[in-house]
């Protein structure tokens, strides 16, 4: 029956329980189990978890192993259970040989944190080999004249057995001239004695034939049997001598088959066939026959396979010198095997971790057990592995190692390793073994994603298709795995007012940015927001960078003409006095763009006119101006149609259409545009007559105060009034009505003589001449000329 045999003595005081689990910590403790030899696969021995003070749960957790010398595996755990069970049926004999007690020394490795426990298991012998004698029959020669109580020793069975078990005593078959006595050899072997009773007589029994048996002590005992065949010889005086008793030799483990050990020697002082000598192995064990042979006649002994220090460490043998009178001598020859190293470490790996998550430092990489059948300085062994890595070993227990990291790992800066584990014995010459391990660093999610730049600029020209591509942002992870899969999303913009849900999108797997809408410059030439980049790890990580949005213009505004107003209804009329000098300023187009850079340059340019010729438009500025003088041959009424033209490509373009009445000296009546007259035959929509309406009157108001405040000036100036003329009026025509300059206003106060006529049923005005007093026509005309201002139109 298997009893644990737990090495635990002091549980009295505390104090001593503390001592007890730090020994345990330390490795020191030692569980002892035996089991009977060739027990079924899978019986009990023993609930280790019990023993350790573990719970199940706990065992199983810390994944606790069990290690055998050369990684064999005698023992397993079962989980369920905490049970200690046989892997596979033990056989002592071939598991320990003769060698008793047989003890098996095993490790517990816990885990989490590591943890080592010394364990015995001891293989109890069964009574499962009878005894058996190497020969079928032993040949013994005695000569007639021995006396009675003459001994003589006998072969021995074999038992391989041991303890109990094996050869427990011999007996010999009935006869009346010997019986047996069973002797204890100085190694504790029994070896049968065959003693004479009664003096033998070759003349009346030649030879006898006796039944020797060999029986152990096993329950039931087992028996062998062999026949010993005694011939009864004439007398010989004198058995053979050694020269020695004792044979002592040193052989190398090395040395080859056929190699001589050693010689013995024996002498007998007979002559001729009595003195002939012949030598040979007596009560000798199986394993000194199959590893020498002895020459018969010249006694000496050699090698008859390889010899192993590890194996049989030494040999002990009985010579026997027979002469032919059947006499015989016996010498021990005692064979020590030398250890040569011969034998390269062992290393065995019982844990093995590829795997490492970095940032954790003192992590177990591999347990390993190291070995060397040597003895001696050829059997002591040093472990060790490259400079400069993070690694560490850690010796646990005698011959045990641990592999650990010496600080956290960094995967982004090295995700593998390769470790070769050397381990050198001290012998000479010295023999190593290597092993090499790869170690993957696995990823921990330690790095935010990073944007390849901290901001982003991106241009997108107006008028653009919805869901149109505008550009990319990427960021890199420097992890692995999930832990460098990028998400991108839009941040919530710091300006609330700001509808960026509507204006772009981001493609969450790549980046991509894109216009949901179509962008209008003229509404919004720039925006700007965040986006955000977020792995997939536990936690999750994330940074964000800027995103700046720069809308191109596009030519996609036509100019527009702010002066002169285009109506239809009551077309705006240019004044020029006929004696207008060439580059004279008619009046000055005003246009604007509501686009961008090149696409806001307009151009101007003349593009029909009653006369060409006569007038001219200045291309950058929009100035009317005359190009040659006047004659009395040129049309009163002048139509010219003004074109404005931006740079876009396409350019874009507008027009106006300019009324001019030629006018002597600002006396002749203002005559409406023909287009005028048409437009006021034709019948009015409501709207527009209301406007009319309104217009008539805000201007009559507005020309009824001028003319009231020119008559207020002009009595207090105590100027007469005489019949047929007007009164004078001196005033500042507001900028709104008149433009004489480039710029929309009057640079100078002017004094004008007005005059309204009965004759005509209109509410027209005439524009006599100027008062410049004291001045004649000619002085005016230079005036006129040195005041281009001067030069300019007036319309109500």
């Amino acid at each position: 029956m298997e009893t644990p045999l737990p090495k635990m003595t002091q549980k009295r005081q505390v104090t001593a329980i503390i001592i007890l689990l730090l020994l345990w910590e330390a490795g020191g403790q030692i569980i002892k189990y035996s089991v009977l030899e060739e027990r079924d696969s899978g019986s009990f021995v023993a609930n280790l978890a019990k023993d350790l003070g573990l719970g199940l749960g706990e065992l199983v957790s810390r994944g606790a192993r069990i290690l055998f010398k050369g990684n064999k595996q005698h023992l397993q755990i079962e989980q369920k259970s905490g049970n200690l069970i046989l892997k596979e049926k033990l056989d002592r004999e071939d598991l320990c040989g003769d060698t008793d007690p047989c003890i098996l020394h095993f490790q517990v490795l816990l885990k989490n944190p590591v943890q080592f426990i010394q364990g015995e298991l001891q293989i109890q012998d069964v009574n499962d080999h009878a005894p058996e004698f190497l020969e079928n029959e032993i040949l013994l020669k005695i000569s007639e004249s021995s006396h009675p109580g003459s001994a003589y020793p006998l072969k021995i069975a074999q038992d391989l057995d041991v303890g109990s078990n094996t050869v427990q005593n011999y007996t010999i078959s009935s006869n009346f001239h010997f019986h047996l006595f069973t002797r204890n050899h100085s190694d504790g072997r029994k070896y049968p004695e065959l003693v004479l009773d009664q003096e033998l007589d070759r003349e009346e029994q030649p030879e006898l034939r006796l039944t020797l048996t060999a029986m152990d002590g096993g329950s039931p005992p087992k028996t062998g049997t062999s026949q010993v065949l005694i011939i009864v010889l004439d007398i010989n005086d004198n058995a053979p001598e050694f020269a020695q008793q004792l044979y002592q030799v040193q052989v190398p483990e090395n040395s080859p088959i056929g190699s001589l050990v050693i010689t013995v020697s024996a002498r007998d002082l007979d002559a001729g066939i009595h003195g002939e000598l012949s030598y040979s192995f007596f009560q000798s064990s199986n394993q000194v026959i199959q590893a020498f042979e002895v020459n018969t006649a010249t006694g000496d002994i050699r090698l008859k396979k390889k010899l192993d220090f590890e194996e049989i460490r030494s040999y002990h043998m009985e010579i026997e010198a027979s002469d032919g009178g059947g006499l015989s001598g016996k010498c021990t020859v005692a064979i020590e095997v030398m250890d040569v190293n011969d034998n390269a470490p062992e290393l065995t790996i019982s844990l093995l971790i590829n795997d490492i998550p970095e940032n954790t430092p003192d992590t177990v990489v591999a347990v390993f057990g190291i070995s060397d059948s040597d003895s001696g300085n050829n059997g002591k062994m040093m472990c060790s592995i490259q400079d400069h890595l993070p690694f560490l070993l850690k010796l646990t227990i005698e011959n045990f190692y641990t592999l650990v990291t010496e600080g956290a790992l960094d995967r982004e800066e090295k995700a593998e390793y390769n470790i070769t584990i050397t381990v050198t014995d001290m012998g000479t010459p010295r023999l190593k073994t290597e092993h090499n391990i790869t170690v993957l660093v696995s990823d921990v999610n330690d790095n935010a994603p990073s944007f390849t730049q901290t901001s982003y600029t991106l241009w997108v020209r107006e008028n653009n298709s919805p869901a149109l591509h505008i550009g990319s942002v990427s960021a890199t992870d420097t992890d692995a795995g999930a832990n460098a899969q990028v998400t991108y999303s839009l941040l919530p913009p710091p300006d609330p007012l700001v509808p960026l849900a509507s204006l772009v999108s981001i493609n969450p797997d790549n980046g991509h940015l894109f216009a949901l809408t179509s962008l209008d410059y003229e509404a919004l030439r720039a925006f700007e927001f965040h986006v955000g980049a977020t792995d997939r790890g536990s936690p999750a990580l994330s940074s964000q960078a800027l995103v700046r949005v720069l809308v191109a213009d596009a030519n996609d505004n036509a100019p527009f003409v702010l002066y002169p107003l285009q109506n239809a209804s009551a077309p705006c009329t240019e004044l020029v006095p006929r004696a207008a000098e060439p580059g004279y300023l008619v009046t000055k187009v005003v246009a604007v763009d509501g686009d961008a850079g090149q696409n806001a340059w307009l151009s101007y340019q003349l593009l029909k006119a009653t006369e060409p010729g006569l007038f001219g438009v200045w291309a950058h500025n929009g100035e009317v101006r005359t190009a040659r003088l006047l004659s009395e041959r040129d049309a009163p009424k002048q139509r010219l149609v003004v074109l404005v033209k931006d740079n876009g490509e396409p350019p874009l373009s507008a027009s106006v259409t300019l009324h001019v009445l030629l006018v002597d000296g600002f006396s002749q009546p203002y005559l409406p545009a023909p287009e005028a007259e048409a437009a006021a035959a034709a019948p009015a929509d409501p709207l527009t007559v209301y406007l009319v309406v309104a217009l008539a009157s805000v201007s009559s108001l507005f020309l009824f105060s001028v003319l009231v405040f020119v008559a207020v000036r002009l009595c207090r100036r105590g100027g007469a009034a005489s019949a047929g003329r007007c009164p004078v009026a001196e005033g500042h025509f507001p900028g709104h009505l008149v433009d004489v300059s480039g710029t929309g206003t009057l640079s100078q106060s002017y004094q004008y003589e007005l005059c309204l006529t009965r004759e005509t049923g209109t509410n027209e005005f005439k524009v006599l001449k100027p008062i410049l007093p004291n001045l004649s026509s000619k002085s005016i005309g230079r005036e006129v000329e040195e005041n281009p201002s001067f030069q300019g139109s007036v319309g109500i």
